[in-house]
């Protein structure tokens, strides 16, 4: 390889997917893959050995999330530069990738005409969002933010609790439990708690991986 060429850090859970974007990559001139993940801890370590140019990043990583690792390696490397790459769609993850610093974010059904342009784009110091993803983070960036407390009852209502038993969970009264419900039905523009649910998990705020979780009693 060049030694001016981008070096690349694929981090992905899906073993078949980690090595069809290596073996991709790694015929185009003037990319090079340095490093490969699986999880998001790995992810760090193997940034940390390789420094490399460009970390493409999937978001819903084992052992810890892509934001997460986003957010860690740009304390300590400010100038790190992150490729979202991912098949979530959701304005939340989309706000939350973004707002940790990563420069692109691309859905996994691009073209790979598209993924190259955007590595040495980023490089190069620019940004790439597709128009797509831009309109879902502008609606996102118009919404007010939940509260911690608002955010806690909203993820017991996915999980299908009753406002008692969220109040039993949440060790609040019924009473407080209805109120942050409907401040956060005007916040999410929806109108009752099966619209809640719904929207939480299509824009990302609950992840699906919670509801495989089993919740602490």
């Amino acid at each position: 390889m060049a030694k001016d060429s981008i070096r690349v850090l694929v981090v992905e859970d899906h073993h078949v997917v980690r090595q069809g974007l290596v073996a991709l990559l790694n015929v185009v001139d003037g990319l090079e893959v340095v490093g490969e993940a699986a999880d998001g801890v790995e992810a760090i370590a193997q940034f940390r050995k390789h420094q490399p140019d460009i970390t493409l990043m999937d978001l819903r990583l084992p052992r810890l999330g892509g934001v997460d690792v986003i957010q860690r390696l740009r304390m300590e490397t400010p100038n790190a530069r992150f490729i979202v790459l991912t098949t979530y769609d959701g304005d939340e993850d989309i706000y939350r990738a973004l707002q940790a610093g990563a420069r692109a974010y691309l859905l996994k059904g691009m073209t790979s005409e598209e993924l190259i342009a955007t590595i040495r784009a980023v490089h190069a110091g620019k940004s790439h969002i597709p128009p797509v993803i831009a309109e879902k983070l502008a609606e996102r960036m118009g919404t007010e933010e939940l509260t911690p407390r608002e955010f806690d009852v909203l993820e017991q209502i996915v999980h299908g609790k009753s406002n008692r038993e969220i109040g039993t969970e949440l060790e609040i009264t019924e009473a407080t439990v209805k109120t942050h419900i409907n401040s956060l039905l005007g916040k999410l523009g929806v109108t009752d708690r099966t619209q809640a649910a719904t929207a939480a998990i299509q824009r990302g705020i609950v992840p699906l991986e919670s509801l495989r979780k089993p919740k602490s009693q």
